[in-house]
């Protein structure tokens, strides 16, 4: 039973409680209008309290091992007495990792991320981590926009790093680089083709590319295909005036050159932060939301009018037969408010 008070899920979510941070996500995720309505309530409530973890995406080719990475990371950053770090790591400050997917396959298949979520047994057990696997059903922008109020609500319960991660293919990546400060892609030494499917696109939104299994035999792999990527970047145009993504190299399996990755990070974000660059990009990337939020709201609005929903089979069937032309039929469909005032008017 959903409580019906947003109070409950503000007070709860402010308090770190995360039994109620997981329901105040179920609520997010929830389809029906009530609860949208309710959620609306609770985003706009915590919204003063966001704004203040590091935003990560993570995508990266088929096999290169996302899910040990980011368990190799996330173990690192939320690390404590029970889990020390290896000698000479960089990194100093422990912090609360929240992990989140996009994962527009779950639509259609279920999608991977529960496996994910089982192979990242040690993180998922963590006190100071969360995982939350991306909402199944709906379209890749239904599932982003439950992803971005999750990124949110997990921000106010006070966790310092959101870490989301691409599990579908295509579009997903740039639905993720739209909603985080550092994009990092994560690379395959010798899979033969240099850019490996990635698209061009994909490589022009990376902060950097990292190579990762670089361990054993594959080292050698590793050092020659960092030097490629790096070529491949020089034909690109960086995303900021100034950052010019590096290429990197790991192995997560045995946590090597991952407090590296991270340093990378802060030194991106301090650098964004000193030329006012995070809070322009965070700012837009804002916009953006809201834009496609409206387009979404129009699509869903205008399938649902009782006019559209009774012109539309004639008008499909009519198109099929090749009776009406389909800028024909799209107009009367978008101006149909127009088209019965203009009716109204000749009577």
């Amino acid at each position: 039973m959903i409580n019906q008070d947003p109070q409950y899920y503000v007070q709860g979510v402010l308090e770190q409680n995360k039994r109620i941070i997981s329901k105040t996500i179920t609520l997010i995720e929830s389809s029906l209008p009530a609860h949208q309505e309710l959620a609306r309530i609770v985003v706009d409530s915590i919204l003063p309290y966001t704004g203040n973890a590091v935003r990560l995406g993570i995508t990266g080719v088929p096999g290169v091992g996302k899910s040990t990475f980011i368990e190799s990371l996330g173990m690192m950053l939320a690390r404590d007495k029970t889990h020390p770090l290896k000698k000479g790591t960089k990194i100093r400050k422990t912090y609360k990792v929240a992990v989140l997917a996009v994962d527009p396959s779950s639509t259609r298949s279920g999608g991977s991320i529960m496996a994910d979520k089982t192979r990242m047994e040690k993180l998922s057990a963590h006190e100071r981590a969360f995982i939350r696997p991306s909402p199944s059903g709906g379209t890749l922008g239904g599932v982003a926009r439950k992803t971005r109020e999750t990124m949110l609500i997990c921000e106010a319960g006070g966790f310092d790093v959101i870490i989301i991660e691409t599990v579908g293919v295509g579009q997903s990546e740039t639905t993720v680089a739209s909603m985080v400060d550092f994009f990092l892609v994560l690379m395959l030494a010798g899979a033969g083709d240099e850019l490996q499917g990635i698209k061009k696109g994909v490589l022009e939104l990376a902060d950097a590319l990292t190579i990762n299994k670089a361990d054993g035999d594959n080292i050698e792999k590793a050092r020659q295909a960092r030097k490629e990527y790096e070529t491949a970047l020089h034909f690109l145009t960086p995303s900021s005036p100034t950052w010019s993504p590096p290429v990197l190299t790991c192995s997560a399996r045995e946590t090597v050159g991952i407090d590296t990755i991270w340093e990378t990070v802060l030194e991106h974000r301090e650098k964004l932060l000193n030329t006012g660059e995070l809070e322009d990009r965070r700012r837009k990337q804002a916009l953006d939301w809201m834009w496609s939020l409206v387009e979404e709201g129009l699509k869903e609005r205008f399938y649902k009018n009782p006019d559209v929903k009774e012109m539309l089979p004639t008008l499909t069937r009519e198109v099929e037969k090749g009776q009406t032309a389909a800028t024909i039929a799209a107009s009367r469909l978008l101006f149909l408010h127009d088209n019965h005032h203009s009716e109204k008017a000749l009577k």
